[in-house]
């Protein structure tokens, strides 16, 4: 490697260019790796039976000898929940605020115990130095608490990273962005801005978390019995304004859910949340209390199927049954992806008599990413030479490139990047140049990677079309037919077609047999290969289905 080669400043994303989630940046230089995320998603609807999606690391198991530090910005999965996995491979001390630390420390535990990493805590405006990079943290204001972005000082000029953010003028707890900090680096000379692209559709400004308190206390003040708020259990400054809420209205306050209960501990041990102690009961205790003495707090404000909510939904919930005069709350945006779980939520829960109260009929919730009146405040304030977008769909960052260009910004710095391009900085000029392999790895259960598209195609196919086995055994000197072929298929056909179908599926079976030479050592597996071919071509021309078909020869 020449002297050249090391001076340059590569910055590559390995997730969150191009998608909602996955976030993971690289920052490179002279020998020198750290990391800023590791974030998980949700399967989309196509990857049935997995978990969780996290980056393909590749890229970084061959260079890990390099990697000096991971650097996590805030608490949501999408920025730390791929670490219990990354850390199967990666040993690096990790830089977070200590809300951040508190959440992850939490994530190990209960997917990786065995992993008990270096945790560095860090607060805003306080600097660090990782190899040959500074870093200054910075404030910023965004949906759980303890969130930062990051001035990343490198020898060929300063980065900003905005981290998940938005400008809010009207603070709950006192945490707004710290707008005086990006102005002075601003004035200082930024080499560029990473910015967060999420809301990059949405004109003006967000509303502020005021007034959503404002509005839940009104709803709230209505209720003639229990009121269930469904909330992200990270969203600390929205409980704290729900435990307010109870506290003027007289309730007793109930936090339910595993993820609730731990990110409410968390928080009143660091000093986040503040819930009088004569005000929290458990949520075995609710019965003694009248039904219009109460508010819940918990989660399944996604729909997902094993939260509070939907259990409760379900009525399957020990402690909690819906009943008439309940008021429920979802107190959260619709995750795109989501939008089936929740109605259906939405509808048990109208079935068993609640009023529920949502984003679609009621403003209860602020997003915590900039629209694009405070984009273009942060590029205003930092007046970067470069300007790239992440965090977002394609449509995103190309809608926020435009949008910096609106803003005075040269076509020629404004570097569209996408996973696995490699973002060059050499002192002089900035520019993508080259590609590495990036990917995403699907955990499923405790295996991680080990389910690709040929396995995800075969679940599909098994949840379309059925299974058809088929059975035969053969005597393993004469190689004559002892029994079968016997046919047995699940949610392929009903059962009263069958009949002729499997009947004439056996004959061909037999008559492949008997055409097929025996010999060879792979002979068994030449039959197999073509009773596949021949019964996903009759079953198609007798119903256009195309079941997966398991062969079974045994030889005694």
């Amino acid at each position: 490697m020449n002297e050249n080669t090391k001076k340059v400043l590569k910055i590559i994303p390995l997730g969150g260019l191009g998608e909602i989630g996955l976030n993971m940046l690289v920052f490179e230089y002279d020998d020198n790796i750290i990391i800023v995320d590791a974030g998980l998603m949700f399967p989309e609807d196509d990857m049935l039976g997995v978990d969780i999606v996290i980056p393909d690391i590749e890229y970084l198991k061959e260079k890990k000898s390099l990697i000096k530090g991971i650097i996590v910005t805030h608490g949501h999965e999408d920025h730390i929940g791929a670490l219990p996995y990354v850390l199967h491979d990666i040993s690096a001390p990790i830089y977070g605020t200590p809300f951040t630390l508190g959440l992850l420390a939490n994530d190990l535990k209960e997917r990786n115990p065995r992993f008990s990493p270096q945790m560095n805590e860090i607060f805003p405006r306080t600097k660090i130095t990782i190899g040959p990079f500074n870093v200054e943290f910075i404030r910023v204001s965004h949906s759980v608490v303890d969130g930062v972005g990051l001035a990343i000082d490198t020898p060929v000029g300063l980065i900003i990273h905005s981290g998940d953010f938005k400008i809010n003028q009207i603070p709950v707890n006192g945490e707004s962005t710290d707008i005086n900090k990006f102005a002075e680096y601003g004035e200082n000379g930024v080499l560029a801005l990473m910015s967060d692209s999420t809301n990059v559709e949405k004109e003006g400004f967000t509303i502020s978390e005021k007034e959503i308190g404002e509005k839940l206390e009104n709803i709230c003040k209505d209720c003639p019995g229990r009121i269930i708020v469904a909330v992200f259990a990270s969203n600390i400054r929205r409980i704290q304004q729900i435990v307010n809420i109870a506290q003027t209205t007289g309730r007793k306050i109930v936090f339910s859910g595993r993820s609730m209960l731990a990110s409410v501990r968390l928080a009143k041990e660091l000093g986040y949340l503040d819930v009088p102690k004569k005000m929290e009961i458990n949520i075995g205790e609710v019965k003694d209390y009248p039904d219009r003495d109460v508010i819940i707090v918990t989660t399944g404000s996604q729909g997902e199927p094993m939260s509070a909510l939907n259990r409760m939904a379900m009525g399957l919930h020990k402690k909690i049954k819906i009943k008439k005069g309940d008021t429920v709350i979802l107190s959260s945006k619709f995750i795109p992806g989501n939008e089936k779980a929740i109605a259906r939520v939405i509808n048990l829960l109208y079935k068993k008599g609640a009023e529920v109260i949502y984003e679609k009929v009621s403003a209860i919730h602020v997003s915590g990413h900039a629209f694009q009146e405070e984009l273009k405040l942060m590029i205003n304030l930092t007046k970067p030479k470069y300007f790239i977008p992440i965090h977002g769909e394609y449509r995103h960052l190309k809608r926020h490139a435009y949008l910096a260009s609106q803003m005075g910004m040269s076509p020629e710095n404004i570097l569209l990047a996408e996973n696995g391009d490699v973002v060059v900085f050499d002192g002089s000029s900035g520019r993508i140049e080259g590609r590495i392999r990036t990917g995403r790895i699907l955990v499923d259960g405790k295996g991680i990677g080990d389910v690709g598209t040929s396995i995800l195609k075969e679940r599909r196919d098994l949840s379309e079309d059925g299974l058809v086995i088929a059975t035969l055994i053969l005597d393993e000197e004469t190689g004559v037919v002892l029994y079968g072929p016997e046919i047995v298929s699940h949610g392929f056909v009903f059962e009263n077609l069958k009949g002729d179908i499997l009947e004439d599926a056996k004959c061909i079976i037999l008559e492949i047999f008997e055409e097929q030479d025996r010999i060879g050592p792979n002979w068994l597996d030449s039959i197999k290969t073509e009773i596949k071919k021949a019964l996903r071509k009759y079953f198609y021309f007798v119903i256009e289905r195309r079941p997966v078909i398991l062969p079974i020869i045994i030889q005694i």
